[in-house]
Order: structure tokens, then sequence, then C-alpha cells
């Protein structure tokens, strides 16, 4: 079952509260201790049909929303981390959302915007692949982004300080608590991949003729500036990471074991919520069995 705490051991995956951390103190290759490939699988699978029944007492409660977010290095695995888990829940209160470079109209706006408007309504789920954290992610190891977003008092790469970066932590974490407080609870993954596992999946995609249109020259260009996400990851997630929108680092280099524990993760978070059914009323039931007797009495044609 996926809320057995011996195969996925969560509290070794969460970034703790007001915690500093080093992602090399992560294991990118952990897979548990009783768990093969073969095994996860089956459990995946059983795992997707009781998020799909969780989820239609979440759309019948319609008191909470999930925001479940992804970030990670290119090739970590994001798409195929949605599209698994994306099958086990019904599309039709499902909502993805891939977040690319902010076009003109965006940036015209405060940083929040775009993402706001992808937020889930209650009773629903959103998955953004990539999100909000781009903008203390890309725009950290490239602070030249940040320009274009003519904030007033930026008008240089001097200005973006750290005091700048400190801010923008405090922007998102009180973004997200005003979400939160008013029903949306929110599950942040960030795949945790090697460098090595990375450029192994790199040369995949170069050498697999259906994997081509995966591969671009920018993503190369970006691995040179691994240590610097490194390091924007690692002070992001300690300063974001909080009890009502805890971050999650996911080993990734195995694929089954990472798909596995975003399930198990996003199905204990489900079952901590108790989402039931709607009761009905006795007055209610009286007129279930009103209707029931009435379209019992009526002849077949």
């Amino acid at each position: 079952m996926l809320s057995d705490e011996k195969l996925i051991r969560v509290k070794d995956l969460l970034v703790k509260p007001e915690t500093k951390i080093k992602l090399k103190d992560f294991d990118t290759k952990y897979k548990g201790e009783e768990l093969n490939k073969k095994e996860a699988e089956a459990l995946l699978e059983k795992g997707r049909k009781q998020l799909s029944e969780t989820q239609d007492k979440l759309y019948a409660h319609n008191r909470f929303s999930i925001l479940i977010i992804f970030q990670a290095m290119d090739a970590a695995g994001k798409d195929g981390a949605v599209k698994h888990i994306m099958s086990g829940f019904n599309p039709l209160g499902v909502k993805v959302y891939s977040f690319k470079a902010p076009n003109s109209h965006e940036l015209d706006h405060d940083y929040f915007w775009r993402h706001q408007l992808a937020l889930p309504a209650r009773g629903e789920i959103a998955i953004h692949n990539r999100s909000h954290y781009e903008n203390v992610l890309v725009t950290k190891v490239h602070p030249e982004y940040v320009l274009a977003e003519n904030i007033p008092g930026i008008d240089s790469i001097d200005d973006i300080d750290k005091k700048f970066w400190e801010q923008r932590y405090k922007q998102i974490r009180r973004f997200e608590k005003n979400l939160t407080d008013n029903g949306m609870i929110i599950l942040k993954f960030f795949l945790n991949v090697s460098k090595k596992e990375q450029k192994k999946r790199f040369l995949e995609r170069i050498d697999d003729t259906t994997k081509n249109w995966k591969f671009s020259l920018s993503d190369l260009k970006e691995r040179g500036f691994w240590d610097d996400y490194q390091k924007a990851y690692e002070e992001a997630l300690s300063a974001t990471s909080t009890e009502y929108a805890p971050w999650f680092v996911i080993p990734a280099d195995d694929k089954w074991f990472a798909r596995l524990s975003i399930a198990a993760i996003i199905h204990r978070q489900f079952e901590k919520l108790e989402f039931s059914y709607p009761t009905v009323s006795e007055k209610q039931k009286e007129e279930l069995q009103k209707a029931k007797a009435h379209l019992l009495g009526e002849k077949d044609k």
C-alpha cells in the first residue's frame, strides 16, 4: 500500500522547515530498502486506483484544492512523472500547465500573475510543470533576466543583491500561505537527478530518433551552470519549505522509484485530509426515495 512508511520513508525526502540543506546529502540513487522495480510498478498501479478514488471524494467534498509543483534540472523526468501520476486521476478534475519563459504580456505583470491564473478551483487538482519558482532559480543563475521585469528600483544587475532574493523568498512564502489559508493544499517536488545520469539521458535523446525533439543545444548550455543551479535550488528549497507548503527532494536517477515516491506522498496527504462524500439530510433521503418510486413507476416504451 502507498501508505506503508516502510516502503517509502517520506520523512527522508522532506525538506524540514527552517533547515538549510545541501543536495549532496540527498542520494539521487536512493530507492528504498524493500523494493525492486517490478514490485514498485505493481504497487504504483494499485496506487493509481487509490488516487482515483480519493480524487472523486475531493471533487464531491468541494472544500479543498490541490496544487502539485514539479521542479528539476533538465532530463530529470518531470514530464514522465506528470504522465504517470496523471494516469491515476480523472482528467476532468485535473489541469496540467507547463510554464516556459514568460512572454512580453506576462512580463508586464508581477511574476505570480500567470501562475495564479492556473491555480485549481475547489475540488480540483492543478499540476505545474515548472512554476513561480523559476523566478528564484533560472533568474538567480541568470540575473539579467530579472531586468526584463521592469521592477522599480532594479536598474542593473548590481541592484539584484542578497536582500532582493530574500525579499522574493518572503513573497513566495506569503503567496503560498494565503493560498493554503483559503483551502489549497500545496505539494512541491524537486526531482533530484545526478549530473552523471543527466548526461546519460541527454545521450539517449541524441541517439534515439524518437527522442531527438526533446534535446536542445540550450539544454547543454544550461548544463554548464550545473553548480550554480544546485546552489540556487539549495537556497530556494531551504527558504521556502514550510509546514503549510513543504518541499520533497525526490531521488530521480531511477524513474520508477521517483514516480512511486511522488504517488505515495500525494496519497498520504489525501489520507490526512480525510475526504468523504457529502452526507444527505433525512429530507433529502425522502426526496431520493420519491424520485426512485417515480422512476420505477414509469412505463418503459
